[in-house]
């Protein structure tokens, strides 16, 4: 007899494992299917270990330029091997933390490959051999993985996804990278800072093409100064993989082609939703290119079949898929007759971007160009680094906070920032956006001293005709 459940989970990344804990906190009768490692790519191949990573790649270069803080610092050389090896800790560590955050809230763990024998029930093989499970609703959170090339799939040798390049079987001489989203860049940023001859190469005409034109612009010009080669405009033609390199063909904006050779090559082109064979086709389920389609609450249009993270439309973020498991929980809640529970559509213009290159990217809402093509009437206020006494006193001067109003309403329409720690900075606006704040609130809060966050006060002012320090 099938084992029965209120909520079933399939997949236990950053959008189902918190999923799960929500639907248990709520009450209900919760289990999670999960086919490799408790909290899914992000905690083990992805977010959180790429940071151990990109940190390492950080410390090191302080301490090359340990002369810049009047320090002295020689025979600084890096472990590549034991750098990987504290990332895997990292990793391990998080899920660790993951099983007992199921144990505390008893969810039950279905470990093995999950597959929908109808919107409300699945069959799992493992270890155990085969289980029957049913629910009275099914969250398919199975998320996504790496595009290859048609032309030069990855082999894990000279050709590597992002998983290849968490756990290289050497260090690279020369690494072309294509693609320059954020896993792309965080990747080049983290090699060439270990020592690596780095190319990029991005078909849009500007790096990070999804990121402010000014913030673009900037970034390649920091990246350029590392002693990357940046090529825009530009695509691989051709991949030949040999014993000991990589020889690419790469058409420029102009036209031209050209050859070059590298020693590896890391492939960041986008990712492949996890929908296939798990039973969504005999179900009905409605897809756009592999992506499952669904409301603002994650229903499928199957009754008691819901779906959130990667394997939705995006953007393709951890926390977004967070986010959507906990609405969607709720929503199902509410469907089940808790009437505590009010839970709201995800707003896609309040969802926060990060890139851990360096220097760091982070931003939320509306382009100033995105902006004006919507109709608006714009205000956009820069505040420079270089203006911030804490980014001087921190030797971390190069960067700039960008603020985009409504020049009518004085809403806040978005916020971009390139620089150190501007990650952690970005949360701010998403607060303000979130509390529908115009510039007269942000304008009047009062942000502390010495911080690089008083860049933000700085270019809300800026946007105004009212910045202080430039």
């Amino acid at each position: 007899m099938a084992e029965q459940y209120d909520v079933i989970v399939l997949g236990s990344g950053p959008g189902g494992y918190v999923a799960a804990i929500r639907a248990a906190q709520l009450g209900l009768k919760t289990a999670i299917v999960e086919r490799e490692l408790l909290g899914g790519i992000c905690l083990n191949w992805g977010c959180i270990p790429t940071k151990a990573l990109l940190r390492s790649a950080e410390i090191f270069h302080y301490m090359q330029h340990a002369k810049d803080y009047g320090l002295v610092a020689k025979g600084i050389e890096a472990d590549l091997e034991a750098v990987v090896k504290r990332s895997r800790g990292v990793a391990k560590q998080l899920n660790a933390g993951v099983t007992h955050l199921m144990k505390k809230n008893k969810i039950a763990v279905h470990m093995g490959t999950g597959t929908l024998t109808g919107p409300t029930s699945l069959t799992v093989k493992g270890d155990k051999g085969e289980e029957k499970l049913t629910a009275r609703h099914v969250i398919v959170a199975t998320g996504a993985r790496a595009r290859d090339l048609p032309f030069a799939p990855a082999d894990g040798k000279r050709v590597w996804t992002y998983r290849h390049a968490m756990t290289p079987p050497e260090m690279p001489t020369k690494l072309l990278v294509i693609g320059s989203g954020a896993i792309g860049i965080e990747f080049a940023s983290f090699y060439s800072d270990m020592g690596a001859e780095v190319t990029v190469v991005e078909m849009l005409d500007r790096v990070v093409p999804v990121e402010d034109a000014d913030v673009s612009a900037f970034l390649e010009k920091a990246l350029a100064k590392q002693g990357m080669t940046i090529k825009t405009g530009a695509g691989v033609e051709e991949l030949k993989v040999g014993a000991s390199g990589v020889s690419a063909k790469i058409k420029a904006k102009d036209g031209k082609v050209e050859s070059a050779e590298f020693s590896h090559v890391i492939v960041a082109v986008g990712i492949v939703p996890n929908t296939e064979n798990i039973g969504l086709e005999k179900l009905g389920v409605k897809l756009d290119r592999g992506f499952i389609q669904i409301d603002p609450y994650g229903r499928t249009g199957v009754k008691g079949l819901w779906a959130i993270g990667d394997c939705v439309p995006g953007p393709w973020l951890a926390h977004k898929a967070s986010h959507e498991g906990v609405t969607t929980v709720e929503a199902i809640a509410q469907e089940l007759g808790n009437k505590d529970v009010h839970p709201h559509p995800l707003d896609r213009n309040n969802i926060p971007g990060c890139t851990y290159c360096r220097p760091q990217i982070a931003s939320v809402g509306l382009t100033a160009a995105k902006a004006k093509e919507a109709g608006y009437t714009v205000k956009a206020g820069t505040f420079p680094f270089i203006g911030n006494g804490k980014a001087i006193a921190l030797g971390e001067a190069e960067g700039f906070v960008k603020t985009v109003f409504d020049a009518k309403t004085g809403e806040l329409l978005g916020a971009h920032m390139i620089g150190a720690e501007v990650t952690e900075m970005i949360q701010g606006f998403v607060v303000g956006k979130t509390l529908e704040t115009t510039e007269a609130e942000l304008m009047n809060s009062i942000f502390p001293h010495p911080t690089i966050s008083e860049s933000m006060h700085e270019s809300v002012l800026g946007a105004y005709g009212r910045a202080l320090h430039i």
